[in-house]
């Protein structure tokens, strides 16, 4: 059930009118029903799979805070271990199997041997990166101690299978989430205008943008050959915006519709590409899961607690699993080691960087070296951004050699550019909407809390702005005839 769909839209009151009806120790069961539903949409037997993960990591839960009551250190860690070795496991084989015969095929290939020949197709099921990685925190955090063990199965199971970001998140810590499963959640008039609001803003990043320039970025890419460099660079600059769209719209729309409900999900971006360094844009994209790595990977390995190289080869590390985590290719591994390698690079040349900045005497904080940091950051970034587009390694270096060896710069001029998939009439609109959302983005960055703006002003004004975010989402969204429901695209992370 896809946010955008009919569907949801009868689903989603429905549910929230219910859980405000119904006496408060029953509301978390009615959640956990509605979550379950909600997930059985897409495939009933995924049920099957949320299911054992959760039985796992709760039973491991209780067995772990049982070690820790007897001072069994050794136990702890070994059921942090079957833990994370189980659902990691089922992890790898729905997601990568696959992709892991593919592998030894092609080294068998090399040395004349037969192939393996697997008996039976794997189907990824939608979500399982990111309930399984939820999962597991909890896992973490009783070890830890940052929480007490969940003795309630079904809450727990809520936990893990809450709808509003059950499958592509945020990835909710249980220090957050968990907690307020038992929290008292009344009825809040200013709470439900916001939360829908927000809903609103991410329909229309959703539909109005990202949905639209999809259309250019995937004829662009699906025949890259035929198109010459400035052509493929609009549709890479056009794929940076669109991911980030959709992807923000599906947390915007999960964060609104908890909100309705009572509940906080954690922000999940943070205008990203007003980043000045690598680094800075992982504090930015998908907050939940670069904190995840960070927690659970990153310190573990070591941190920047061993050594400046020991540093560099954990930030490798958890960069490559990150574009791993993102899908069985290795595009999606390259993704993730140029991030890694941008940053290291960047660390290694700090030193001398500042050294000639020092002796030239260039002020860093003026706003034309921030504006320059920005600008190569977003290049960086746009960069990694072909290797996650493309659906193989040839065809990402294919993209980058029509970027750099056809060059010609009347394609601005000569009307091309409404031959991309796109005509002028919804070239035109995708700017003005991509505008919006950088004027918004630019409030935002400013701390500028717009829900709170548009909330406090008159009856007049207030659905002023309702009215024309739905009237944009209801006339401009890419919907209907000739189009599907589009999955939001970390659906298949």
């Amino acid at each position: 059930m896809l946010f955008n769909s009919f569907n949801f839209l009868l689903f989603f009151p429905i549910v929230t009118g219910i859980y405000y009806l119904i006496p408060h120790k029953f509301r978390y069961l009615w959640l956990l029903f509605a979550s379950y539903y909600f997930y059985m949409s897409w495939n009933p037997k995924y049920a099957l799979l949320i299911a054992t993960s959760t039985l796992l990591t709760y039973g491991s839960g209780i067995l772990i805070a049982k070690a820790d009551k007897k001072k069994q250190e050794l136990k702890k860690r070994f059921w942090v271990g079957i833990s994370f070795l189980s659902n990691l496991s089922i992890l790898f084989f729905f997601k990568y199997f696959d992709f892991a015969i593919a592998n030894i095929n092609t080294v068998f290939i090399k040395f004349g041997i037969d192939l393996i020949q697997p008996q039976f197709d794997v189907i990824l099921p939608v979500g399982i990166s990111f309930y399984t990685f939820q999962a597991l925190s909890y896992t973490m955090d009783v070890y830890r101690k940052d929480i007490y063990v969940e003795r309630n199965l079904l809450k727990y199971a809520l936990f893990v299978s809450f709808f509003p970001q059950l499958v592509a998140g945020p990835i909710e810590r249980s220090k957050n989430l968990l907690v307020q499963i038992s929290e008292r959640h009344s009825f809040d008039y200013e709470r439900m205008k916001s939360g829908l609001l927000l809903m609103l803003w991410g329909l229309f990043l959703k539909l109005v943008i990202a949905d639209r320039i999809a259309t250019l970025v995937n004829q662009v890419y699906g025949q890259y050959t035929y198109y010459l460099g400035l052509q493929v660079v609009v549709a890479t600059l056009f794929f940076g915006i669109q991911i980030y769209c959709d992807f923000n719209s599906y947390s915007l729309i999960a964060k609104g519709a908890a909100e309705v409900m009572g509940f906080r999900l954690m922000d999940n971006f943070k205008q990203p590409y007003f980043s000045r360094s690598i680094q800075e844009f992982w504090q930015r994209w998908h907050i939940s899961l670069s904190t995840w790595f960070r927690d659970y990977l990153y310190i573990p390995l070591g941190g920047n607690r061993k050594g400046t190289w020991r540093k560099y080869a954990n930030i490798m590390i958890v960069f490559l699993v990150s574009g791993l985590w993102h899908g069985a290719n290795w595009t999606f591994v390259m993704w993730g080691f140029l991030h890694g390698a941008f940053q290291v690079i960047g660390q290694v040349l700090r030193p001398l960087k500042n050294t000639v900045f020092d002796f030239l005497g260039i002020n860093r904080k003026n706003f034309g070296y921030q504006l320059g940091q920005g600008v190569i950051t977003f290049f960086l970034v746009n960069f990694a951004w072909i290797f996650f587009r493309a659906p193989s390694l040839d065809d990402a270096f294919g993209v980058i050699q029509q970027i750099f060896l056809k060059w010609n710069p009347i394609v601005f001029v000569d009307g091309t550019l409404w031959q991309l998939g796109l005509n002028q009439k919804n070239f035109l609109l995708a700017l003005a909407a991509i505008f919006v959302m950088i004027c918004m983005s630019i409030a935002e960055y400013h701390g500028v809390d717009w829900r709170k703006k548009v909330l406090e002003q008159g009856f007049l004004f207030r659905w002023s702005v309702y009215l024309l975010l739905i009237f944009s989402i209801v006339i401009f969204g890419v919907y209907g005839p000739g189009y599907s429901e589009s999955q939001f695209i970390y659906f298949q992370f």
